[in-house]
């Protein structure tokens, strides 16, 4: 059976979750679930809960927990990298430090963004180092992106490592489920193209039971949508600016596109608090609310059920599958079982012309005992394209660029690609305080 590496599985919500997924999956029963972590009492806790989970569900896996990742990588045929560097407070740090020096939220991709430059450069040295180990320990293996930056992750290493079985999972094109169900459609009979860049795909073809659904939104936004934002939260998915982008572009955004879990592009929706208002944006609120409460919400839900061990672990997690795809893509290729699957893969068969080949896209793939193969879609509006090259594309190249040069004057770039950099000046004082964080020690010798 299927040996499967999880590589940061301290993180005990995101484990349950796969090991819940799994126990669903009959065909994938039997299976080796190596738990990896640097830290031994995360990854015990963790370890600790998903046995019991899976003792509960009657399924049989084999469980193994290790410290060491060349271990956990031997024999794997699927590799998940779920490891952030650092964690969350490394990341408030350098945002801190960002905003006294005139920096906000709102299309600032490698700044006010959890891709910030000082999160990536570490992240993209832990997503190489693994990928050479997997080029040396299980070179047949799937290497799974799950962890950010998927975008420049997925472009650097498939670039530099074509012979490497590679691919990028994002939850966010669920999105397009959470329309259809607002504007009370099912979403088992949807069909749906949401191609682009990670972080900014656009629903560009939808139909419910064979019909174009286009017209049910339209309606839903002329009749429903006035009613519908009086109640909806700060940032929704349907809120005032997604429908503005939808007018602008006649495409629908989806999932992270607009959102600020991939930086609140674009940054004209941000310019002021008024102008914030009037779309119903605050991203520092959802960061701050949503994404770390929620988060430190999950951990001590975790916490509590992994201590009383007189109550069952599926009480309080019911046997649900969860909507992330890494599961489910691991069946299509363990046990052939096929199905089409939204991925972040490389352009290389100009999958969404005008994206350059060697650049990561998202688009649908037919995955199966084969591998991976990417969908052609239609493609995008030639604006969002020229957005995309602009606001995503542009901005990667350089910072891979810095990533490889470890030249100070690239980085500098970057930052000045920022949408709210003003002056060279402000660059580089911003890079040199984040610089001065005690935990970038190896940053500042890559860069020196």
């Amino acid at each position: 059976m299927a040996k499967i590496s999880i590589i940061g599985a301290g993180s005990a919500m995101f484990s349950l979750s796969l090991i819940k997924d799994i126990c669903l999956t009959p065909s994938l029963e039997g299976s080796v679930v190596s738990f990896m972590d640097i830290d031994e009492q995360r990854l015990e806790s963790a370890y600790s809960l998903c046995e019991r989970y899976a003792k509960e569900a009657n399924i049989h896996l084999v469980l193994e927990k290790t410290t060491d990742r060349r271990e956990s990588l031997s024999g794997a045929d699927f590799v998940v990298l779920a490891a952030l560097v650092g964690g969350h407070q490394r990341l408030k740090d350098g945002w801190d430090i960002a905003q006294k020096h005139g920096y906000r939220f709102g299309g600032s991709l490698h700044v006010m963004h959890d891709e910030g430059f000082w999160i990536n450069f570490d992240q993209l040295r832990l997503m190489e180092s693994v990928m050479l180990d997997i080029l040396e320990i299980c070179p047949d293996a799937w290497y799974m992106l799950v962890s950010n930056p998927v975008m420049a992750g997925v472009t650097y290493l498939q670039r530099k490592y074509p012979q490497a079985k590679l691919a990028g999972f994002c939850h966010g094109s669920n999105g397009v489920k959470a329309v259809a169900e607002v504007i009370g459609l099912d979403p088992n009979h949807i069909t749906y193209e949401i191609p682009g860049v990670n972080h900014f795909i656009w629903l560009t073809e939808f139909r419910y039971k064979g019909e174009n659904a286009f017209p049910i939104l339209d309606r839903w936004i002329e009749e429903k949508s006035a009613a519908y934002i009086e109640n909806c939260a700060t940032c929704d998915w349907l809120g005032p600016k997604a429908l503005d982008l939808y007018k602008k572009f006649g495409v629908f955004p989806i999932g992270d596109t607009g959102n600020p879990g991939g930086g609140s592009w674009p940054a004209w929706h941000h310019a002021d608090q008024e102008t914030e208002h009037l779309y119903k944006e605050d991203p520092q609120a959802w960061w701050r609310d949503l994404y770390f409460a929620g988060g430190a919400a999950g951990v001590e839900r975790i916490r509590k059920v992994s201590e009383n061990t007189t109550e069952a672990v599926m009480d309080h997690f019911p046997p649900v599958h969860s909507s992330e795809p890494m599961i489910p893509f691991i069946e299509a290729i363990a046990c052939d079982v096929p199905r089409v699957m939204i991925l972040n893969i490389l352009n290389d068969s100009n999958y969404v012309p005008g994206i350059p080949l060697d650049f990561q896209v998202e688009i649908p793939c037919y995955v199966s005992g084969i591998g991976v193969q990417g969908i052609k879609t239609k493609g995008l509006p030639k604006p969002l394209i020229n957005f995309a090259l602009r606001d995503r594309v542009a901005p990667v190249e350089i910072e891979l660029q810095a990533y490889d040069s470890g030249n100070l004057k690239d980085l500098v770039q970057l930052v000045m690609m920022d949408p709210w950099t003003r002056s060279e000046k402000q660059a580089r004082a911003l890079l040199d305080d984040i610089l001065k964080l005690p935990s970038l020690a190896a940053m500042r010798q890559h860069f020196n």
